[in-house]
């Protein structure tokens, strides 16, 4: 269960972004990786059973350092202010579909799909939706996905002004090769955060992206 000391460390790490205030804590944060790979381990347990692609995951294989990567960013700040899990389809470790969950107050989701694939792997997922187009509109139209999601995330970054090359604009499905990523996401409130049946109930939310993660992979590993 998600703890609320988990989120209050989260804020005042957010207050206090600085490599002074961060060693003068590490006992809280110590409590913080301890629930954060609870949690993780919580979120397995439930979606396993459901997708068998991602059996081999254990917590650790879930988790991203607190350390932020600023070599190329004008954001100094050294630590991330937020709790990610990321549930990779592939256990091999290589980029694929998967699922996401973000905890941040105020700003918490749940997110699934392939995020900004490779030119390569963008172009066999276009391939498999110029041809397929049709099952990836069933999906998008199923009942239970729709109790979740929108449809793909479409931003101004992640999206082709014209049709990509290779691909006529009149096709019927342009409004997906535009995309240059295929991900879906659904807030989640503060107050769901603390629910006792939180991870039950974003756990359905996010298998709902299954068939969806699955035409991906479809894509990704067809020949070319």
């Amino acid at each position: 269960m998600f703890s609320k000391d988990t989120l209050q460390f989260l804020e005042d790490l957010k207050a206090n972004n600085n490599r002074e205030w961060f060693p003068s804590n590490k006992k809280r944060y110590e409590e913080y990786k301890k629930n954060y790979l609870g949690l993780i381990a919580e979120f397995l347990a439930a979606m396993k059973p459901q997708d068998p692609s991602l059996a081999m995951l254990e917590p650790k294989n879930c988790t991203f350092r607190i350390n932020r990567d600023i070599r190329f960013s004008k954001d100094k700040s050294p630590y991330k202010t937020h709790m990610g899990i990321w549930m990779n389809t592939n256990s091999g470790g290589v980029n694929a579909p998967g699922y996401y969950i973000h905890i941040e107050k105020g700003a918490s989701f749940v997110a699934g799909g392939f995020w900004m694939p490779e030119a390569a792997e963008l172009k066999k997922i276009r391939k498999e939706i110029a041809f397929f187009y049709e099952d990836l509109e069933e999906i998008l139209a199923d009942k239970d996905f729709k109790k979740h999601f929108d449809g793909f995330t479409v931003t101004e970054t992640n999206s082709l002004k014209t049709a990509p090359k290779d691909f006529e604009k009149d096709h019927p499905a342009i409004q997906f090769l535009r995309l240059k990523g295929f991900t879906v996401s659904k807030k989640i409130s503060d107050k769901e955060l603390f629910d006792k049946d939180f991870v039950k109930n974003a756990a359905q939310a996010l298998i709902a992206i299954k068939p969806l993660n699955e035409f991906l992979t479809r894509g990704l590993n067809a020949d070319e």
